[in-house]
């Protein structure tokens, strides 16, 4: 689904008037991996964001069985965030393979720096990268590769 209104799936697919069906999803997820080794799906706004008015992102990750990969906007309330969405996958038993910082380019480097390691402490889940914003593309590659060698360990 592609919506032209930034907002939550929720939101974005009542202003088009088109309704989410989570079985289109999962066929098409299915369909993906009998095609290739590997699936990356990227979700919407978060795991209990919202695709209709009562189910959630996170449902269909778990009725497929997926694990999930934490990406994280790094900056203040970051802790609190991250610490609440683990939270909510654990409770549903999803594997997570680890967490991404994405680093917000203006935020102290402090708070940046301590929420890595506070969150690591804390949860135990593997740090798989920090990415910071860049126009770089070679950097970027180079920061993606370090994080799919640990993927494919």
């Amino acid at each position: 689904y592609s919506f032209k209104f930034a907002g939550s799936p929720h939101l974005a697919s009542k202003l088009e008037n088109k309704k989410i069906d989570k079985n289109k999803i999962k066929d098409a997820y299915k369909n993906l991996q009998n095609k290739f080794e590997s699936v990356l799906v990227e979700s919407s706004g978060g795991v209990l964001v919202p695709y209709n008015a009562k189910d959630f992102m996170i449902d269909i990750a778990k009725e497929l069985n997926m694990p999930v990969i934490l990406v994280v906007l790094n900056k203040l309330g970051a802790i609190n965030h991250t610490l609440m969405s683990l939270e909510s996958l654990e409770k549903r038993n999803i594997k997570i393979k680890g967490i991404i910082f994405n680093n917000q380019c203006d935020e102290n480097k402090t708070i940046l720096e301590d929420n890595i390691k506070i969150i690591k402490t804390i949860s135990k889940i593997e740090i798989l990268g920090s990415i910071d914003y860049c126009l770089d593309k070679e950097k970027l590659k180079n920061d993606f590769k370090e994080i799919g060698v640990k993927l494919c360990k």
